[in-house]
């Protein structure tokens, strides 16, 4: 079930029917009021994926790739109603008035009278007006109050809506908004803005980090001499805090950056700076502050990490490894949820009820909108490819290699893919089998999704612990995306044709079986038809073990071999050029074929 805490302004629209106050003093359990419908629904369909919240709206989105929107409430058709969008939803993103969604397709698809004027409530695929069609699959949205940012995965950044401000990065009197996207900046990694805020900052490859719009409070962190209202031009941000860039959300006239620092001996550890105007404005702080500078509080424990923070139109949420949360800022509608309406400067305690999936704090988030807040509990999501990979390898007669932990449990995985994850190195395969066997099922569970997906998001000390022993190089990964987004389906695959049926092998696969990585890399980005016709003619027991092996790399203990078999499977191996594999397929058949003879 879901665990979702709320509290600040319920109205406009209203969010908790049963509660007759439009203000929340304090965290309470938010429940939808069809919570108890569906019990024959999957739990994990109805987990929350993830809580996005502005000023005339909140949308929440499930792990079936769903959402429902609440929306003000003049319009009450409207609240709440289910997004009518066929495609699978992966992310959700509103802001001040528009909202966007971006789907597994990687089609975005957004609302807004900025987006389009004409019928602000009807959501149109804007990826689709991209002038490049090569750039039009997005991995990634952003909202802004009234622009939203895309990025493609060519790793370009469009902007779509208002340029009042500049927030587009053009000047705001020749470009005053825009209702097709338009490049922004090339080589863009991350995007981070905020839902009621008109600035932005794009993050390059190299981790330079760059920005424009509205800077009239020092929000961009450009440094008192450049306190100018519009930056109407990315510009580079000077004297950034040393260490890994994490996050950056952006309140109205403030902005907070999440930094986490590489020490050899210690546990990762993150720290909070900001910058803007400090007058009960989310800053953190008791002065203006016009660079990004650290947010200090005794409250903040030498032992106690970052999990998550968020941003509102003032006023900021931390959430600790130690299960705390914490807020600083506006608080005139109790969007801080101490039980009183006292503005904070400073960082303050908040009382939570206790959690019921303490136990991993790391699976919790936070959403600050407008002037109310959520936290909620969401576990770790992958990207599409990433989901389909552990789909693939995860299936139990595929796995090739076991790891056992300390109370016993086994976990099964694929060797092929920690090969490539582990920097192609037996001996890391061995370090990785060290460190499971001294964790939980849960733990160990977690470190094997951080190999799949490489997300860090996880538990930081487990992350150190594996850091070193995973492959940094970007370019496989990057690669194998590109070849699975493809916007042709039927390219995703190789095709092989049997009499009247096709199978599929989907390319990803091959790809990874091809161990050397070299010729069928090429062969599969340069192949037009994708059809294999070779083995239209190959017998069920033959087709069935070459499957088998393509996905397991092993054969059947069961399966009888025979010399026709053989002879049929070397029709299709060097075609494929899986020859390059360890063990080769016909070294297989051979060896079993001499060991039942």
């Amino acid at each position: 079930m879901n665990e979702i805490l709320f509290f600040g302004r319920n109205q406009y629209p209203t969010l908790i029917k049963n509660e007759t106050e439009t203000t929340i003093i304090k965290p309470i359990q938010f429940k939808f009021e069809n919570e108890n419908e569906n019990e024959n629904e999957n739990e994990n369909e109805k987990q929350i994926k993830q809580i996005s919240t502005g000023y005339f709206g909140t949308t929440f989105l499930f792990k079936n790739g769903k959402a429902i929107e609440y929306l003000n409430e003049n319009d009450s058709n409207q609240n709440p109603q289910k997004i009518q969008i066929e495609e699978n939803i992966q992310k959700v993103t509103v802001g001040y008035e528009n909202e966007a969604i971006l789907t597994k397709e990687g089609n975005i698809f957004s609302k807004g009278y900025n987006i389009n004027p004409k019928n602000p409530n009807k959501f149109i695929n804007i990826s689709s007006l991209i002038e490049d069609t090569n750039d039009r699959i997005i991995e990634d949205i952003v909202s802004g109050e009234s622009s939203i940012y895309l990025l493609t995965s060519n790793k370009n950044v469009y902007g779509i809506g208002s340029n009042e401000y500049g927030q587009l990065g053009f000047d705001s009197k020749t470009l005053p908004k825009t209702e097709k996207p338009i490049l922004i900046m090339k080589n863009v990694s991350k995007i981070f803005s905020g839902n009621i805020s008109v600035h932005v900052f794009l993050l390059n490859s190299n981790q330079e980090l760059f920005g424009c719009g509205y800077n009239g409070y020092g929000q961009l962190g450009l440094g008192e001499s450049r306190k100018e209202e519009k930056i109407q031009k990315l510009t580079k941000i000077q004297n950034i805090p040393k260490g890994e860039i994490i996050d950056i959300q952006c309140g109205v006239i403030y902005s907070i950056m999440l930094i986490e620092n590489q020490n050899q001996n210690q546990n990762p550890k993150r720290k909070l700076y900001s910058c803007g105007f400090a007058n009960f404005n989310g800053l953190g702080k008791n002065e203006d502050t016009y660079e990004f500078t650290e947010i200090k509080s005794s409250l903040f424990e030498n032992d106690d990490n970052i999990i998550d923070f968020s941003c509102g139109n003032a006023h900021s949420l931390i959430l600790t490894s130690k299960e705390k949360l914490f807020g600083f800022g506006l608080n005139n509608l109790c969007q801080l949820g101490t039980g009183n309406i006292n503005n904070q400067s400073i960082p303050i305690q908040i009382e939570i009820p206790k959690l019921r999936f303490n136990e991993d704090i790391s699976n919790y988030h936070i959403s600050c909108g407008y002037d109310s807040s959520f936290l909620y509990y969401s576990p770790f999501s992958f990207s599409n490819l990433e989901e389909d990979l552990i789909k693939l390898f995860r299936r139990k007669e595929f796995c090739d290699i076991s790891f056992k932990t300390k109370n016993g449990e086994i976990i099964e995985a694929h060797k092929l893919i920690l090969k490539y994850r582990l920097n192609q190195n037996q001996n890391e395969i061995e370090k990785l089998k060290e460190i499971i066997s001294n964790k939980s099922i849960k733990e160990s569970n977690q470190i094997f999704e951080m190999i799949y997906s490489n997300n860090s998001k996880i538990n930081p000390k487990l992350y150190s612990e594996i850091k070193e022993i995973i492959n940094s190089n970007e370019k496989i990964e990057e690669t194998m995306k590109r070849i699975y987004l493809n916007e042709n389906e039927n390219e995703k695959y190789f095709i092989i044709e049997r009499k009247e049926k096709q199978y599929k092998f989907h390319k990803l696969i091959l790809i990874m079986r091809s161990e050397l990585y070299r010729g069928m890399f090429l062969y599969v980005t340069e192949d037009k038809s994708n059809k294999v016709t070779d083995y239209s003619e190959l017998s069920n027991k033959s087709f069935q073990i070459f499957e088998y092996w393509i996905y397991s790399n092993q054969i059947k203990e069961e399966i009888q071999i025979t010399q026709e078999i053989i002879d049929e499977l070397k029709i299709g191996i060097d075609y494929f050029q899986l020859n390059q594999t360890n063990p080769n397929l016909i070294d297989l058949l051979i060896n079993k074929f001499n060991n039942q003879n």
